[in-house]
Order: structure tokens, then C-alpha cells, then sequence
């Protein structure tokens, strides 16, 4: 079965794979797709931001990008966010798996469910993303020479402007760990689709306030991040749908 994975900003390509494009249409517009080619043609990956990154994120057509991944039969998903940092403990340039979410996102077409069908217009939300693709996250992020730290709640704002100093101390008092743009409506719309979903946030800076000046990570950020993509092309192929427990439907 097809897997898919979805690269935020910096992830524009899955390197040393070659890909065909695809453009796939739904009732919510039209989607620009990549499908592996040789051992990985079974992965769909698709960037939200578009190649030349110019979709900025609340103007992102969320509803059609996750629509044309179920649509080709994928269960589970990987994605990955850049952040900012707002906890000592998700250090720059090192990887947070996500596990909650905190969603102050507006104005954005963030559900499937517009109207109940057949009793079901709810998904359950417990635990967001699929424990058995993030354990293997953790488990695996070593042979990638990454470091990668459990247990990350991802704050979602709207943007596309930055946060300020005093949203960043609420957002810490509130449980916040990384802040981003664009996991929500992301996670709860690939659970609405029955859909397995788990994600690492890489921290590219320190969130307003708690540097002088915000300034984006260099070094081996590329490094980093092509590593992060080849722990998710393995965490894909050594894990199966069966093994994820779909998303409650109510």
C-alpha cells in the first residue's frame, strides 16, 4: 500500500529518489503530487509550500492536499514542520516528535465534516498522531545521527507573521514546547479521513523573546534535514498499516 510524506518548508524533494509528478484533482481543487519511482514507488510525497515555496501557510489548500492522498489509497502519513523553539528541551537543529497540539489557527477550511453523515461528523483526538509511527521515530533517529526528543506539543498559529514576545510566554504557560503554522488543521483532517498520521517539528530558531534577534539556524541545517527525510522513508518502510490503529470516527 502507498505511504505518503509531507515536507514543510526546507523539504522540497526526497534526495537521491527520482520522482514523477502528478497532478491530482478533487472536489477541493487541484494537487501537485510526486510518486517514487524504483524501490520507492510505493511513497507519495507532496510539499505544502509548493517547490518554489510561494504558498504561504493560511492560504495552503489543506482539505485538497489530504483529499488526494487518501484518495490513492494511503493510510499513513509522515510530515514534517519547521518551528520555532520555545522549550529548552527541543533544542535547534534537533528533532521533536510531535504527540499534541495546541490549534489557534483561524479563518482556515479545517474540517471534512460539513454536515453529519451516516451519524458521523467528530473525530476522537486523544492522541493525535499514530503512537506506533512516532515510537518508531524515536527508535530509529540514531541511525540517522539525529537527535530526537519525545513528547513535543506543537503550538499552530496562523501567521504568516511571527509571533510576539508575550504570545510565546502564554503559549509556554499553556504546555507549548515548538510553534508553526501549519500542523492544523493538517493532523485532524488526516484523522478524519481514517488516515495513521505522525510528524517531527525540526526547530530552525529560538521563538520571539527568548533570543535578542531571531536568527534561522545554518551549519549543517541541510544535513539535518536530508537526514530527516531518510529516517522517514525508513520509519515507512519498516512500519505497516496494520500495526497503526486508525482514528475514531464519531
Amino acid at each position: 500500500m502507498p505511504t505518503a510524506l509531507i515536507g514543510g518548508t526546507g523539504i522540497y524533494s526526497l534526495p537521491g529518489i527520482e520522482v514523477k509528478a502528478r497532478k491530482i484533482q478533487n472536489e477541493y481543487g487541484e494537487v501537485q503530487i510526486y510518486v517514487g519511482q524504483g524501490d520507492y514507488e510505493d511513497v507519495i510525497f507532496l510539499t505544502r509550500h509548493g517547490q518554489d515555496h510561494s504558498t504561504p501557510p493560511h492560504k495552503i489548500n489543506y482539505r485538497a492536499n489530504i483529499k488526494a492522498i487518501k484518495d490513492l489509497g494511503v493510510q499513513r502519513i509522515l510530515s514534517t514542520y519547521a518551528v520555532g523553539s520555545i522549550s529548552t528541551d527541543y533544542p535547534v537543529s534537533e528533532l521533536g516528535v510531535l504527540r499534541d497540539f495546541l490549534d489557534f489557527t483561524h479563518g482556515r477550511d479545517f474540517t471534512f465534516f460539513d454536515q453529519i453523515d451516516k451519524s458521523v461528523g467528530h473525530v476522537e483526538m486523544s492522541q493525535p498522531f499514530c503512537s506506533v509511527l512516532s515510537d518508531a521515530l524515536l527508535e530509529l533517529g540514531a541511525k540517522h545521527d539525529l537527535k530526537v526528543h519525545d513528547g513535543a506539543v506543537y503550538v499552530a498559529t496562523n501567521g504568516p507573521r511571527f509571533e510576539s514576545p508575550a504570545e510565546i510566554r502564554m503559549y509556554r504557560q499553556l504546555g507549548g514546547h515548538v510553534v508553526g503554522m501549519t500542523c492544523c488543521p493538517e493532523v485532524y483532517l488526516a484523522a478524519e479521513l481514517g488516515m495513521s498520521f505522525a510528524a517531527v517539528a525540526l526547530p530552525i530558531n529560538l521563538a520571539a523573546g527568548l533570543e535578542k534577534n531571531i536568527t534561522l539556524v545554518g551549519g549543517n541545517i541541510n544535513e539535518v534535514r536530508a537526514n530527516m527525510v531518510n529516517l522517514m522513508l525508513d520509519v515507512l518502510s519498516q512500519t505497516t498499516d496494520a500495526q497503526c490503529v486508525p482514528p475514531i470516527l464519531l
